[in-house]
């Protein structure tokens, strides 16, 4: 009987107790997963690798952002209160001086709201301003959420309205950026074009000089102004350069009553090469007086002008 016990034992099949283990491991697994699904197989790495290039033209479409900026100073941080400058947080010295700029300061922070009100102690004002002279005061500036290109011709098309817009080109001065910025929003136009590097950006000094008009005249970004440009021929918007040597003068320009771009160039260099060979035609400011050039803003705002009057 013993022997008999031991033959059972190692005999195979299911045993007491298995729980059915057998039965669901005969069981069909449902159909096969279509390739995209299947996890290493070629199709899934396509389908995956698609995905992140659209979340990347996603991420680009948006036009950015630029880091944030902080405002160092009492008198610099009062004007950019007055002037309405987005702000998050204001930092204040512990045990400051309370003299009339503080006392402001902390006024205009309070009535428009939104902005945080910090007391930390000179040194780590000291840090993060990395030692530069801030007086008991220190404004954070939030980054600036740039737009796409695009969206400043679909902007224009919204409104029933030919696109009006102005590009800068080597323009590295904030004030100059913030001057056009104003000049566009007095003369009806639909926004600005910059390149996203070796030029000026929306920082605190822009706010500034736009006396607030910022606020609702969009500031696009281009990672090259040059394909940019392109993209808006292609849309049907005539780029026009403005150039000492232009071979056409404002006020015989028929361009400007339609689509167009006006691209401003820096007061020394102008315009760079390749965008100038974009631009469709170049056009001169007539400057009886004998100056050899203008400043980007000033230049910036006579087109503009000349376009508005046309346009009415």
């Amino acid at each position: 009987m013993a022997a008999n016990n031991r033959r059972m034992s190692g005999k195979k099949g299911a045993q007491v107790g298995s729980g059915g283990q057998r039965r669901r491991g005969l069981e069909g697994k449902g159909p096969t997963p279509p390739a995209e699904m299947r996890k290493g197989h070629a199709k899934q790495r396509a389908a995956q690798a698609k995905a992140r290039r659209a979340q990347g033209r996603t991420t680009q479409r948006r036009g950015g952002r630029s880091a944030s900026e902080l405002v160092v100073g009492r008198n610099p941080v009062v004007e950019a209160l007055r002037e309405g400058v987005p702000a998050s947080t204001l930092y204040v010295q512990q045990f400051i001086d309370n003299d009339e700029r503080v006392r402001e300061a902390l006024q205009l922070a309070a009535e428009r709201g939104g902005i945080n009100l910090m007391e930390a102690p000179r040194p780590e004002l000291d840090r993060m301003t990395n030692g530069l002279n801030h007086q008991g005061l220190v404004l954070q500036v939030p980054p600036y959420e740039y737009a796409h290109p695009e969206d400043l011709v679909a902007a224009a098309h919204d409104e029933g309205q030919d696109p009006l817009i102005v590009a800068l080109d080597g323009v590295t001065d904030p004030r100059n950026l913030g001057v056009v910025v104003r000049s566009v929003s007095a003369f009806g136009g639909h926004g600005v074009l910059v390149p996203e590097r070796r030029a000026a950006g929306m920082t605190a000094g822009a706010w500034k000089t736009s006396a607030g008009t910022a606020a609702r005249t969009p500031v696009a970004r281009a990672t090259n102004l040059t394909r940019a440009l392109e993209a808006y021929k292609k849309a049907g918007v005539v780029v026009v350069g403005l150039a000492a040597d232009g071979e056409a003068e404002l006020g015989d320009l028929e361009a400007l009553d339609g689509p167009v771009v006006i691209v401003v160039g820096s007061e020394g260099k102008g315009l760079s090469r390749l965008v100038g060979e974009t631009c469709d035609v170049r056009v001169r400011i007539p400057m009886p007086g004998g100056a050899e050039s203008l400043n980007a803003g000033v230049a910036a705002g006579i087109v503009l002008y000349e376009a508005a009057r046309r346009r009415s």
